[in-house]
């Protein structure tokens, strides 16, 4: 039995809105954005959350403020992000006031199980 004219683009676009679904919640939540590596000090790390516990963490990275306009004085930058491995984790909770880097996977968007921050970091290279 063939299928009418209006059954197949039906069928079309339903099979095209799925792939660019899929497609955009795997750029969108399980490709990795960008890597690399921040050193700072441990602002905290706790675990928190209602439904989903979660690893959250903020790093301090102090330098030299030189934006062209003002150059007197110190600025620091901020990391914040989540930690979805237990060991990392574990590792962490001893770090408080230590200055620590860190190497980090970023993703485009957040889920609610793998944190707060699109920041995930996935190794503590070192402590001091």
């Amino acid at each position: 039995m063939a299928m009418t004219r209006k059954a197949k683009i039906i069928t079309t676009i339903s099979v095209a809105a799925a792939i660019g679904l899929a497609l955009f919640i795997f750029f969108r939540f399980f490709f990795v954005y960008s890597t690399g590596v921040n050193a700072g000090d441990l602002n905290y790390f706790q675990r928190e959350g209602v439904v989903f516990k979660t690893y959250e963490g903020k790093i301090i990275q102090s330098g030299i403020k030189s934006d062209g306009k003002n150059t007197d004085g110190l600025h620091s930058n901020e990391l914040k992000f989540s930690v979805t491995d237990n060991a990392v984790a574990d590792r962490l909770m001893h770090c408080s006031g230590k200055r620590i880097e860190l190497r980090w996977k970023r993703y485009i968007g957040t889920l609610p199980w793998r944190g707060n921050s699109p920041y995930i970091v996935t190794e503590v290279i070192s402590e001091r």
